[in-house]
Parts: C-alpha cells; structure tokens; sequence
C-alpha cells in the first residue's frame, strides 16, 4: 500500500520529542525501549484541508500513553483520527483493542485514556485532528470512546481516497472536508445498526492485558489464559482471529519482545550464560527454541541484537 507521508526519524532524547507531541497533540507521555533516553522520531504538522494533522514517526518506543492525569491537565478539544502509514500499532481505549495495519484507522477520544504500543518497530502515522464538539454534535455518542475503522469496510476505500486527495493539494478543500465527514457518519451509522462496533474486543482486551503482565511466567499458556478468562480455549481462538494470529503466537511474541527489549540494553560483550538468563526472565525453558524463534523473528541471533544497539 502506498504511503500518504515519509516522516522523518531522527535520534532525540525521549523528553524532546515528548515535548513536540504535547505542543502538537496534547498530554501524552512516551516511554523508550533504550535505557539511554533516546528515541527516534519527529513530529510535524501540516494543514489538510478543513482539519489540523500530525505526522507522528516514532522508533524504538515501546508505548505512548494518555492517562487520567494528562487528561486532567489538559481535557483535550479533538478527536484524533490516526491512520496507520507504516509499520504497525497495538491502540488500546475503553476496553477497545485494535492492531492496526497500514492503512487500517482508529477515531482516538481524547477525553478518555488510551495506550499506544509499538513494540520497537517503525512506525509512521497521520493523526487528523477532528473538532470534537462539532464531531459529537453531528454523530452523538456514536463517535465517542474510540471506534476502529478496518480496511474490509466498504467505506474505508472512500474515506482513504478523500483523504489522499486532500492531501495532494488544495482544490476544493472544503467540499472534501465535508465529504470526509459525511463518509465518517455513514460509517457510524452502519456500525450502529448492525451491533458490530464494541463486539468482542473486551474479552481480547482482557486477554491482552493478561498476556503482558504474565508473560513472564513460562507455565503460562493458551490453556491458562483461557482458564483465567472462564472461556473455552476455542472461543479464545475466535476472539484473537481479528488480530490474525493465535493466543500462543502473540504470547511467544510478546516474550521475544520482552528478550529483545534487554538483549539491546545490555552491553554488546554479553556472554552466553547472560542471554540464557535473559530467555529465562522472559518466559522461555527451552533454549533451542528460543534461539530458533528469536532468528526467525529478528533475523538475527540473540548475540548479535545485543552487539547492534
């Protein structure tokens, strides 16, 4: 898929390009993979017909978060709309939990905390700042809480057209914001009538969280999250085929991630007995498969990730 923008990732301390998320975005905190400080990324702004937008490009973040104090601070007047340009982005609000793929997008309600995990990827996003008094006027609750917006919707194709349109310049600018608008509403209108806008991201939200917090723990499994979310490992499955994947796949991911993570914080003469520990920490028992997925994954051995950072 073609991208709209080409962000610029540039090596910044962690507070700088906090600050230039908050002065464009608002309150958000952002938190490094890298124990220096140091993230890469660059936040520019640009006028798309009616609407402000961000160019968000984050790398090496492991998540940006807008919680309950920021949203005290500073309540928030927008709506974002972000669409995923590059690279990947797991967004959590409201008990809501999408991955978004290029191209795919999430309406963000800044009144309500929401999460931003990158896993140390790449990432590049439009962010379109909506009016959130005018969006909640025209389309009442239903544009409220988040709301994911897939690429198998039908109207996904018309809304990524309008806004590739206003972005390649300013001719009729303000009928393309209106169109734009109205294709969100017909979008919400169809979610609303056929019962599919919350179904069943609670239970996979849940399932997530559970997920990051015992991944840790290597007699932890499908079978064990299954158990602690009273549901059958069949129905798990179900849940998890709306992010592609499997309740073991992500918990294998999430452990390579955890490994990754402190493979590249620690120093580059590691030796062999402190990757086995760092595997051991990150859930895993088996060190031959460790080595084997970690390869497969990263493309590249355990060693030479803790040799590159």
């Amino acid at each position: 898929m073609q991208s709209l923008v080409a962000p610029v990732h540039t090596p910044v301390p962690v507070e700088v390009l906090e600050a230039e998320i908050r002065r464009v975005c608002g309150a958000f905190s952002l938190e490094p993979t890298l124990s220096s400080g140091i993230v890469a990324g660059d936040v520019a702004t640009r006028r798309m017909g009616l609407f402000e937008t961000a160019i968000v490009g984050l790398d090496a973040s492991k998540h940006v978060e807008r919680g309950v104090k920021a949203i005290r601070q500073d309540p928030g007047e927008h709506f974002f709309l972000l669409i995923q340009d590059a690279g990947r982005c797991r967004v959590e609000q409201n008990g809501l939990v999408a991955d978004l793929a290029p191209g795919d997008m999430f309406l963000v309600d800044s009144v309500r905390p929401s999460r931003f995990f990158y896993g140390g990827v790449r990432s590049s996003q439009v962010s379109i700042h909506l009016p959130r008094q005018e969006m909640v006027h025209r389309f009442g609750d239903a544009c409220t809480g988040g709301v994911s917006i897939s690429r198998s919707d039908p109207l996904w194709l018309a809304m990524r057209a309008v806004m590739t349109k206003m972005l390649d310049g300013p001719a009729a600018q303000p009928q393309l914001g209106e169109a734009f608008l109205c294709l969100m509403g017909a979008y919400f209108q169809s979610a609303r009538e056929t019962g599919t806008r919350r179904a069943p991201a609670s239970l996979l939200s849940r399932a997530l969280a559970l997920i990051d917090r015992h991944a840790a723990d290597p007699a932890f499994g499908p079978r064990e999250l299954a158990s602690r979310l009273n549901v059958s490992e069949r129905m798990l499955q179900r849940h998890f085929r709306a992010l592609g994947e499997t309740p073991g796949h992500r918990l294998l991911n999430r452990r390579l991630d955890i490994a990754h993570s402190r493979l590249c914080a620690r120093t580059a003469d590691m030796a062999g007995d402190g990757i086995a520990a760092i595997a051991y920490d990150a859930g895993f028992n088996d060190l031959s498969y460790f080595y084997r997925e970690f390869r497969k994954k990263y493309g590249m051995t355990p060693g030479a990730a803790a040799r590159c950072h």
